[in-house]
């Protein structure tokens, strides 16, 4: 890995990946996305992993697509380079994935942040999708993300003026679910990370997922999932633990299985 640092049990059960091209403001280029995929894959599978975070540097969590290497592209040549697949590979990740945004998360660093579960914001941080200023729109999912995350005045409002929004308007409109001093961010990551670590990884992974659906499905068929994963619970050991150590009164040991 040459533009991400990896680092798999930065806490226990918590694996912590930086995007790493400072002198860029970690810009996102086909590079950085394919190691970010292969790593994400990896640690999907790796079952002393339970939580993912990914963080950038206190300047930038990441300014954007590398726009030097689009400039010249013809419609064709995007289409073939396709791009998002390596988006769609990441977006099928089964942990949860928390984003640590410090500085600037513009453009596509905004719909990587977007991408994860949830995004925790230093005070310096700054949001937007700022494409209409070069002529283009999003392309990796902020006009969807943006949309379902703060409404579709405000995400129209981002969208077609490519303003900028702080922490603290992320925070209010919904997009970031806390707003800590910047020497706070990553640890406060890190630490809603080792709470999530702590429950059970199969009701993580079924909870995400029914969560996720309930944006790209109607009422009835929502319900239908999270009531097949609610059953499915029952088939596990940890669902077995948690009720016996409640029943108990006693801090439950989830196995993962």
């Amino acid at each position: 890995m040459e533009l991400i640092k990896v680092t798999d049990h930065y806490a226990p059960a918590v694996a912590l990946i930086e995007l790493n091209r400072p002198k860029e403001l970690n810009a996102l280029n086909p590079q950085l996305m394919g190691e970010l995929r292969d790593s994400l894959v990896r640690l999907d599978k790796d079952d002393t992993v339970r939580a993912i975070i990914i963080t950038g540097n206190e300047r930038a969590f990441a300014a954007g697509a590398d726009i030097k290497q689009m400039a010249d592209k013809s419609a064709i040549d995007m289409l073939v380079l396709d791009q998002f697949s390596t988006w769609d590979q990441i977006r099928k990740v089964k942990k949860p994935i928390i984003a640590a945004v410090s500085g600037f998360a513009l453009g596509g660093g905004c719909e990587l942040a977007m991408m994860c579960d949830m995004i925790v914001a230093s005070e310096t941080a700054q949001f937007g999708q700022p494409e209409i200023k070069i002529g283009t729109i999003p392309g990796a999912g902020g006009t969807q993300r943006l949309t379902r995350a703060v409404g579709k005045a405000k995400a129209m409002e981002l969208i077609l003026t490519g303003r900028f929004i702080s922490a603290q308007e992320a925070h209010f409109y919904g997009l970031a679910i806390k707003v800590v001093p910047v020497e706070m961010y990553l640890q406060e990551a890190v630490t809603l990370a080792k709470e999530i670590a702590a429950m059970s990884p199969i009701a993580v992974q079924l909870a995400k997922e029914a969560v996720n659906r309930s944006f790209e499905t109607h009422l009835d068929e929502g319900l239908t999932l999270e009531r097949k994963n609610f059953y499915l619970t029952f088939a596990s050991q940890d669902q077995k633990e948690g009720m016996a150590a409640f029943v108990e009164k006693r801090k439950p040991e989830f196995k993962g299985k």
